[in-house]
């Protein structure tokens, strides 16, 4: 089924010093609530709120991103039931509902994420792509290639 609502309601970003060595970045992603929203679009169709946090930390204690909202799933009367039975009993959500999701959730918040870092100084939290002359190719393939792990 459809995800039909998406909203950021907390958007928390500070910088807490000037880098001046390597930085971990860390990411992550959880739902904190599942429960019923009141829509009426369908009445055989049941509105689900996913509340969820979005983190990005930048360590050692250089800065951090919060961003913290909700999205609106519809479904199935009986499987929105379910869905719900499963959070408030264990807290865990089906691995193909989670995929869409967390999908939907992870592409509206890296890029705003993205653009507060940038507003911020920060680094990005996500690889960019970057142009590179073809001699730094040829080495950082052969590096690659000599890479035993």
């Amino acid at each position: 089924m459809p995800i039909i609502g998406f909203s950021i309601n907390k958007i928390q970003a500070e910088k807490s010093g000037e880098i001046n060595q390597n930085v971990d970045i860390a990411s992550d992603l959880k739902i904190s609530k599942v429960s019923e929203e009141k829509v009426v679009i369908d009445k055989a169709q049941t509105a689900l709120r996913f509340d969820f946090d979005f983190i990005v930390n930048y360590n050692p204690n250089f800065g951090n991103i919060n961003l913290s909202g909700y999205i609106l799933y519809m479904e199935g009367e009986e499987t929105a039931k379910k869905i719900l039975e499963s959070w408030k009993k264990s807290k865990v959500l089906e691995p193909g509902l989670m995929e869409k999701l967390f999908n939907s959730i992870l592409m509206r918040c890296n890029i705003k994420a993205l653009l507060l870092s940038q507003e911020l100084n920060l680094p990005p939290h996500i690889r960019l792509p970057i142009v590179v002359s073809e001699k730094e190719s040829k080495e950082l393939k052969s590096k690659k290639d000599n890479y035993i792990g």
